[in-house]
């Protein structure tokens, strides 16, 4: 470089670039897309200029310039707010092309100037004290990328991307838009709300999609909201084999819902491919990027994209901005090529050009712009200010820029946040030290709402819910149906169900789940190799249920209750016990009454036959206490019938071991008279007898039934029985029973019994062959037999019987041994006596004896 230049900077190239700018004190940037390129470029820097020949007017773009502009102008007007101080700006189109938009906010921070003098110390107020924009995420990523190494503050009203929010990264970065992890939650409380756990999602392949993917992944799984049927990237340009490769896949999954992060052009073009396979039947729920976009209302698409959800920006309402619009003229605003941007609006709006014309223009016969043309007369959605949602948040951005200056220059000198308690001034500002006041914004806008930044220079985030209409009269509309925003309770999603139409024939939410609920009494069970909400349903084991839906686990219902048949929730266990109401506890107690029945006869029997040789033989007295021992062996079977308790639990034992006792006593004193009998009738053997008289035979029935006594006392008190709830038997019942508390005490008590009943088998088995007129002892010897074998068998079919059956075993086993002794001993006597009295004479019983002897 020669040394005239050695203390300047030469531009190195020029940017080509479509601007509005306005001058003053200060000046304010600002990047939004009013132009768009009809092909995508090329997005790289090349040595040669780039012109990208910015065809279409994007009219909500256009409105969002004048959005800018009326809020600088009316900021100029207001008295209260920057004083003194005029704002100005320079405000440039992007044209929806990262090259344009990237030079554009290097032109704001440096200057266009083909030349321009250095400062020794290279410092300097740049060229604007802070930007309005950029548009998109992935602009708004590499412009601030770099003007953020300066400290030169962005405010974005549309980048959503949270990777903006990395203050390490983008240090500088301020939006009024709620970042896309917000919006990522508020889609997921939507998905929750209507139940749709299988969704599809789609999104672009640019920053603001690739970041969105990963954010809407990672938070639904941590939410346990659903479940992703499949993720696909649509493409950046018109690639009609991928999205026709994405409809197919969409066509093909079984998720009727499908999340779209993606721009307007993208959606147009995935929608001419739903268009042409005629994909129906999905519901569509859009992003901020696409929820207000009227192009895709058509009626072409509209059959598709009828009944879609969306969030969208917080809508506003601007104060006269409708009449700042109808007042737009050519000359009003200074550009930088020939007021281009204007003069573009102004020939789109009346179909005419401005001086000098075109060849072609001419040929055709068209019209020239006089710039005196009445906006009035023209209807164009650019004038329908019911909907300001990008453009408030223009318009917030640029007032958050001036309460930040204007919190600046109202600071106290000696008293400011900087070095040495110094202030900021508008002569010597630094970008950083704007940085720091816009950190510290809070107004509140005509509109009523709160503007603030986070630390990460994130607005509060706030969306509204907004439903496509297809009206029945051919209107399409988008209406707001609800908001979602933060609160201190996590994300709030209000909605008027009322209000939404949905593009099913049923008209009611459609249902999008990979598998459907499992209800109460099953339990999930994920598929293999498939997503958790591809699930199947098990129903809960025995004795465990599911009281709610979706149960990942089926719990044991407490010990004694058990599931019920639906397995939704538990029931109190069906008790056993023997019991008098059932067939079996009916047929033992009737069994048991009839036994004490007869012993009641016959002893009403040997009463009134008691002086006959029949009843006093061999011992009437014995025979007597035999008769009421058996009766209260027959009694005290009922003990072990109807539910235990504690008493029953305590007597039914020692009643029935004092009982059998005292019978087997009777007959076993029986068996000895007989045998004394047999031996005093020999020569030399009376002497026996003596030793046998009543008082001894009723002694040794009393010494005998007492010992079983001292038994039972010892056994109650040391280890009584006791009722309990046995659950070990059956699953889904409780067993009522007595256990014994001392399996040594029941030993010894049945042992002693089985003793007894040993010693009278043999002494009557020894006795039998006496001569008749002496002999009990055959009838003895049988119902000795009897009862052993009886209980026996006891034994091992109490051990093996559960529950209930094992009480019944035990009294089968008491009826049967009393049955078997009172027929056994008291039957023939009963026929001798009753039927053939002939027989029941002394000379019969002992002639009888004479003669066989």
């Amino acid at each position: 470089m020669s040394s005239s230049f050695s203390s300047s900077c030469k531009l190195r190239r020029n940017f080509h670039l479509n601007g509005l700018h306005k001058a003053g004190d200060v000046v304010l940037g600002g990047l939004l897309k009013i132009h768009y390129i009809p092909v995508f470029p090329e997005w790289e820097f090349t040595s040669q200029p780039q012109d990208p020949s910015c065809k279409g007017l994007d009219t909500q773009g256009f409105r969002l310039a004048m959005a800018m502009v009326f809020a600088v102008d009316e900021i100029n007007r207001n008295s209260n707010l920057l004083p003194n101080v005029t704002l100005g700006y320079s405000l440039y189109d992007n044209c929806g092309a990262l090259v344009t938009g990237f030079g554009a906010a290097l032109v704001l921070a440096s200057g266009q100037e083909e030349q321009f003098l250095l400062k020794e110390n290279c410092s300097g107020t740049p060229s604007v004290v802070g930007i309005v924009g950029d548009t998109y995420s992935s602009f708004s990523i590499a412009s601030s990328s770099v003007l953020g190494l300066f400290r030169l503050p962005m405010v974005s009203y549309y980048a959503t991307c949270s990777c903006l929010s990395d203050r390490q990264r983008f240090p500088s970065f301020f939006r009024t838009i709620p970042s896309d992890a917000f919006q990522v939650r508020a889609m997921i409380q939507i998905l929750k709300h209507f139940g749709w756990t299988w969704v599809g999602l789609l999104v672009s392949d640019d920053d603001y999609g690739l970041h969105v993917a990963r954010s809407f992944q990672s938070d639904l799984a941590q939410s346990g909201g659903g479940c992703l049927a499949y993720s696909e990237v649509l493409p950046l340009g018109n690639d009609r084999a991928q999205f026709r490769r994405i409809v197919n896949v969409m066509k093909k999954s079984t998720a009727r819902v499908v999340m779209v992060f993606a721009m307007e052009i993208q959606i147009h073009q995935l929608m001419e491919e739903v268009l042409r396979q005629n994909v129906t039947g999905l519901q569509w729920i859009a992003s901020e990027a696409w929820t207000s976009g009227e192009i895709l209302l058509t009626p072409d698409f509209m059959p598709y994209l009828s009944g879609t959800l969306g969030i969208a920006i917080r809508r506003g309402e601007i104060s006269g901005f409708k009449d700042f619009l109808f007042k737009i003229r050519p000359n009003q605003h200074h550009s930088n090529d020939g007021n281009s941007i204007v003069n573009q609006f102004w020939e789109e709006m009346f179909q005419c050009r401005f001086a000098p014309l075109p060849e072609s223009w001419v040929e055709a016969g068209g019209a020239l712009c006089t710039g005196q043309e009445d906006l009035l007369n023209v209807e164009n959605d650019l004038f329908d200010v019911s909907e300001l949602r990008p453009e408030y948040n223009v318009y917030k951005a640029v007032y958050a820029l001036a309460y930040a200056l204007n919190d600046m220059l109202h600071c106290v000198p000696g008293r400011g946040p900087f070095s040495g308690h110094s202030c900021a001034t508008l002569q010597n500002l630094e970008p950083w030290q704007l940085v720091y006041y816009l950190d510290k914004v809070n107004f509140s806008t005509p509109f009523g709402d709160q503007v603030s930044f986070d630390e990460n220079g994130d607005a509060l985030p706030i969306y509204d819910v907004m439903n496509w209409l297809w009206l029945p009269d051919g209107r399409r509309k988008i209406q707001n149906v609800g908001e979602v925003k933060e609160s201190t309770k996590g994300e709030e999603l209000n909605l008027d169900g009322d209000k939404i139409l949905w593009n099913t024939q049923s008209k009611q939410p459609p249902r999008s789940v990979c598998s459907e609920s499992c209800p109460p009494g099953t339990r999930m069970a994920r598929k293999k190799g498939q997503p958790e909400c591809c699930f199947d349903c098990i129903p809960c084991s025995e004795g465990k249920i599911s009281n709610k839906t979706d149960s990942m686990e089926c719990t044991s219902c407490p010990e004694e209750f058990w599931s019920s048949p639906q397995r939704d929730h538990c029931v109190p266990k069906k008790t056993e016990f023997l019991s008098y109401h059932e067939p079996l506890g009916i047929c033992l107690t009737t069994a048991s009454l009839m036994g004490t029945f007869i012993c009641i006869v016959v002893l009403g029997i040997f009463t009134r036959h008691r002086s006959t040789p029949m009843v006093r033989a061999n011992n009437s007295e014995l025979s007597f206490l035999l008769l009421v021992s058996l009766k209260l062996c027959f009694l005290c079977s009922l003990l072990f019938i109807g539910r235990p308790r504690l008493w029953t639990c305590q007597l039914r034992h020692a009643a029935f071991g004092i009982s059998f006792v005292l019978s087997v006593s009777c007959i076993l004193v029986k068996t000895m008279v007989v045998l004394a009998v047999f031996k005093a009738s020999k020569p030399g053997g009376g002497a026996s007898l003596k030793w046998f008289g009543a008082v001894q035979q009723r002694g040794t029935v009393l010494v005998l039934t007492s010992i079983q006594a001292a038994i039972c006392t010892a056994w109650l008190i040391s280890a009584s029985p006791a009722p309990h709830k046995n659950t070990q038997y059956y699953n889904d019942k409780i067993v009522y029973e007595c256990v014994v508390g001392s399996t040594a005490g029941f030993a010894v008590l049945l042992g002693y019994i089985g003793l007894l009943a040993i010693i009278s088998f043999l002494l009557a088995f020894l006795a039998r062959n006496l001569p008749d007129n002496f002999n009990e002892a055959k009838l003895i010897t049988f119902s000795m037999l009897i009862f052993c074998a009886v209980w026996v068998a006891f034994v091992p079919a109490y051990v093996n019987s559960p529950g209930k059956y094992a009480d019944a075993v035990e009294v089968f086993a008491i009826l049967a041994s009393s049955f078997g002794l009172l027929v056994a001993l008291f039957g023939p006597k009963c026929y001798i006596i009753l039927l053939r009295p002939e027989r029941n004479t002394k000379k019969a019983i002992m002639g009888r004896g004479t003669t066989k002897s």
